[in-house]
C-alpha cells in the first residue's frame, strides 16, 4: 500500500501524548508535518516529537503532498477547521465531537460528498480489542438476544487533572459532549442505530478550581450542564440507561454491560482499547463470569488505528468503518438527550446509520492493506 502522509492540526495534551505515537504504529502513514494557532506549541511538538516540520494551519492545508489530516483542536474549533480541510481538498479524522450542532455536521458531510472526500472521527476505541470482542461476543449469540443495556460514566471533573481544562465547561463541553462519544459510539457498535431518547440533566456547581499545572487554583464558571441521565431506545428495540456526570465523587457502577436473553456481557471502559471483557450465562451459573480472550492485537493504546482505518478506506483496501456518518448519529443523539432534558420530553433522532462492520480479524490491521 501506498504511504499515506499525514499533518496534524491542533498540538495540544491529546496530539502530544496520544496521537503522535499511535499513528507511527502504522508504517502506511506518515505524519510529516503538525500546525497550531499557538506557533510555539507547534515548534515546540515537531522538536520533541520529531516531527520533521511545525508549521501554520495555512501551510499545512497548502501542501499538496498531505492527503489526511487529524484536527485535534478544541470542540469549539472542530467545525471551522473541518470546512478548512475539505476545501484543502483533504480527508480529516477529527477528534470528537464531529460538530456542535447537527447542521453543522450534516453541512460538513454534504460538502465531503460532492469533494468526494472522506471524514472520520474519534472515538476509535471502538476499533480496539475491547470493545471488538465485544462486538463478538454478541454477533456469536454468547448472550442471546440483547433486550437491555447501561452505560455509565461519572467522575469529580476534568480539572482535577487537565492543565486547561476552561473548555470542557463552556457551551460545546460538558460530560455527555465530551466523553459521551466513546460509550455511544460503543453502544451504536454493538447494538445498532439509536431511535429516540429521554433526558434530565443540572449543574451541581456554578465554578470549578483547577488543581494542576501553570493555572492551578484558578476558578472555571460553568457554563453548562454537568450531570446528565438519559434512556435510549435502539431500532431493535433495545432500552439502555445512561449517565454522564462531572459530578460524582466515587462509584462503584460499571462501565458499560449488555443485558441479553440468554447471558449478560460486561463491556470495559469504551474510552480505552483493552478488555476485561466477561460473560456471565445462567446455564453455567458454576463458572461465574468467564473472561473472554482478545481477538485483536489492539489491546494496548492505539489511537490512530481511526486515522488507518481512513487510510484504508482512501486507498480502497476496504470499506470504512469509523465514518463522518457514525459519529453525526452519536452528535444527533447527543443532542437530542440535551434537547429533552430542556424540553422534558421525548426526542426523535433525526439521523440513522448501519452498525457499523466488525473489523476485519487479522494480526495487524496493516496485514489486509
Amino acid at each position: 500500500m501506498k504511504e499515506i502522509n499525514v499533518g496534524i492540526i491542533g498540538c495540544g495534551f491529546i496530539a502530544r501524548e496520544k496521537y503522535v505515537s499511535g499513528i507511527r504504529k502504522f508504517d502506511f502513514l506518515k505524519l510529516i508535518a503538525c500546525a497550531d494557532i499557538r506557533a510555539d506549541a507547534a515548534r515546540q511538538m515537531s522538536e520533541d516529537l520529531g516531527i520533521p516540520r511545525a508549521c501554520s494551519v495555512e501551510e499545512l492545508l497548502a501542501d499538496e503532498s498531505i492527503e489526511l489530516v487529524l484536527n485535534l483542536t478544541t470542540p469549539q474549533a472542530h467545525t471551522p477547521i473541518n470546512h478548512q480541510i475539505l476545501d484543502a481538498n483533504k480527508h480529516f479524522y477529527v477528534e470528537k465531537p464531529f460538530a456542535l450542532t447537527r447542521d453543522d455536521a450534516q453541512a460538513i458531510l454534504e460538502k465531503a460528498e460532492t469533494k468526494k472526500l472522506l471524514t472520520s472521527s474519534a472515538p476509535d476505541t471502538f476499533l480496539g480489542a475491547g470493545i471488538q470482542t465485544c462486538r463478538k461476543v454478541i454477533d456469536d449469540g454468547w448472550i442471546g438476544m440483547p433486550t437491555a443495556a447501561t452505560a455509565f460514566m461519572a467522575v469529580p471533573g476534568h480539572e482535577l487533572w487537565h492543565p486547561d481544562p476552561e473548555f470542557y465547561y463552556a457551551e460545546g463541553g460538558g460530560p455527555i459532549l465530551d466523553m459521551g462519544p466513546y460509550y455511544l459510539t460503543a453502544l451504536v457498535n454493538l447494538l445498532g442505530p439509536i431511535k429516540r431518547v429521554v433526558g434530565m440533566s443540572k449543574a451541581t456547581f456554578p465554578e470549578r478550581v483547577i488543581a494542576s499545572g501553570p493555572k492551578r487554583g484558578n476558578r472555571v464558571p460553568v457554563d453548562i450542564d454537568t450531570h446528565i441521565s438519559a434512556c435510549l431506545e435502539f431500532e431493535s428495540g433495545v432500552i439502555a440507561t445512561m449517565i454522564m456526570s462531572f459530578d460524582v465523587q466515587a462509584h462503584s457502577l460499571p462501565h458499560l454491560e449488555i443485558y441479553g436473553t440468554e447471558g449478560t456481557l460486561s463491556v470495559p471502559d469504551p474510552n480505552i482499547f483493552q478488555g476485561p471483557v466477561r460473560v456471565f450465562r445462567p446455564n453455567q451459573q458454576e463458572m461465574g463470569w468467564q473472561e473472554m480472550p482478545m481477538i485483536s492485537p489492539y489491546h494496548m493504546e492505539s489511537r490512530g488505528i481511526g486515522a488507518a482505518d481512513l487510510a484504508l478506506a482512501i486507498r480502497g483496501i476496504r470499506p470504512h468503518i469509523a465514518t463522518g456518518e457514525l459519529a453525526t448519529h452519536v452528535l444527533d443523539a447527543i443532542l437530542s438527550i440535551e434537547e429533552s432534558a430542556h424540553k422534558q420530553e421525548k426526542i426523535d433522532l433525526v439521523t440513522t446509520v448501519k452498525r457499523p462492520a466488525i473489523l476485519p480479524l487479522v494480526s495487524r490491521i496493516g496485514d489486509i492493506a
